[in-house]
């Protein structure tokens, strides 16, 4: 009788058991299994803060960052029509067009060593060097001397360039590191400062170089409002993680990128939609002054764009975090090239007001998206600065050859606006279709 009950309690057992094992998950495969042990032993799982006091102050100092650096390239029309009209008059538009072109040469292919380096942890010392660099540039320029070409084509092309290539992706980046599922809106008002940048920009250097103060005094004016917001952005920007730590640990493989077709198919998108898109915003002025628009609009008229283009640069990137980035950037691309084409009809003051909210408002949306867009290609944070920076200095050439080739093509003093418009156009559609391709394939891969 005595094992009766030891009997029917192993039965019982035994039941339990084969039930439990039904019950069961499946074991995971050897090698996921093997990857998950690594990947949480490393401690290498991805957690957001998704906002907070550092967060935010970092978002807010890339503001000033990009306020005054990619502010400052957006206002280069201001210059291009004041060295076309005045102090280098003896040069063509095309080779004056190649100072701004060099200068946004160095800010996105600066990023292919920039972006390296933040990588390794170097977010300070990137920071404070790229800051002297431009700032001293900007300095420098105020000592330029009209009709002296390289004078201004060193200290701004160059110098401000290289100033501005070490401080944007880093910026960007730092960002990045902070937000996921919001990553659209905070790299958005970060890159706002950009469009805020540029409508003040323009206005001030306008009523400067025009007014009493003179060019050498007008700039010295700027480089000293840049000086104060750099300092301020150097105080409160934080990267998450500092100095060779864990962002720096996460392994990078190039092979891995290499043969990521979808991003190689997305880069050369860029390429071509940076190409033109920023035709418009380099001629715009002139335009407005070949066609004897008021004079007031004249002063004003990249100042509405880029005006417009803040909106452009935050309203799209709240709905990108719900709809998707790709969703938003691939419509804003195609307007965007379709608006170029209207830039040919915008010859009445209203008709260029109205071009210029336009179109500032979707390309300002194809700069704020693009950025996040290329982000969202990296699978881990230690691959974000590699990405962009690779982007970046690919799509470089074609923003150092785009406005050179369409001032080369306007054929001036007579000014034919018919070559440059359709070029603007076709090279930003063309990115569109390509950016549609890899959006395709890169669903299909998920």
């Amino acid at each position: 009788m005595s094992g009766y009950p030891s009997t029917v309690t192993i039965t019982s057992t035994s039941k339990d058991l084969e039930t439990d094992k039904l019950d069961a998950p499946p074991v995971p495969p050897l090698p996921k299994l093997e990857f998950e042990l690594e990947r949480i032993a490393s401690g290498s799982e991805e957690t957001f803060p998704e906002g907070g006091l550092r967060a935010w102050l970092t978002v807010a100092g890339g503001f000033m960052v990009t306020f005054c650096t990619f502010g400052s390239m957006q206002s280069f029309g201001v210059y291009q029509d004041y060295y076309t009209r005045i102090s280098l008059n003896e040069h063509p538009p095309s080779e004056i067009s190649w100072i701004g072109s060099v200068q946004i040469f160095f800010l996105f292919s600066g990023g292919v060593i920039s972006g390296k380096l933040f990588d390794k942890g170097y977010f300070r010392e990137l920071l404070i060097g790229g800051c002297i660099i431009y700032l001293v540039s900007s300095f420098l320029l105020s000592l330029a001397q009209p009709h002296h070409y390289y004078q201004n084509f060193l200290a701004q092309g160059v110098g401000m360039g290289i100033g501005m290539g070490i401080l944007f992706l880093p910026c960007i980046s730092a960002a990045a590191h902070y937000f996921k599922r919001r990553r659209g809106l905070a790299m958005g008002v970060m890159i706002s400062g950009s469009s805020v940048g540029a409508i003040v920009y323009p206005i001030m250097i306008n009523h400067l170089f025009n007014g009493k103060t003179g060019f050498a005094w007008g700039v010295r004016y700027v480089s000293f409002l840049d000086l104060g917001l750099l300092v301020a952005a150097n105080a409160i920007m934080r990267t998450r993680f500092p100095g060779r730590t864990k962002a720096s640990a996460e392994k990078i493989e190039f092979g891995v990128i290499l043969r990521d077709i979808p991003f190689w198919i997305f880069t050369a998108g860029i390429f071509l939609t940076y190409w033109g898109l920023f035709v418009p915003t380099f001629y715009l002025q002139l335009f407005a002054v070949e066609h004897r628009a008021s004079q007031t609009l004249q002063t004003y008229s990249l100042a509405i764009m880029n005006a417009a283009g803040f909106v452009g640069r935050t309203i799209p990137m709240y709905y990108a975090d719900i709809l998707g980035l790709f969703n938003v950037l691939i419509p804003m691309t195609i307007i965007s090239g379709g608006l170029a084409f209207a830039f040919l009809g915008a010859t009445s003051n209203a008709g260029l007001i109205v071009f210029a909210i336009l179109y500032g408002f979707f390309s300002g949306g194809v700069v704020s998206t693009a950025a996040p867009a290329s982000a969202s290609f990296s699978r881990n944070v230690g691959e974000i600065g590699t990405r962009m920076g690779t982007i970046n200095f690919i799509t470089s050439f074609s923003m150092l050859t785009g406005n050179p080739i369409s001032g080369a093509i306007l054929h001036p003093p007579e000014y034919t606006w018919v070559p440059p418009i359709v070029f603007s156009g076709v090279t930003v559609l063309a990115g569109a279709f390509l950016l549609s391709i890899s959006h395709y394939m890169q669903r299909q891969k998920r």
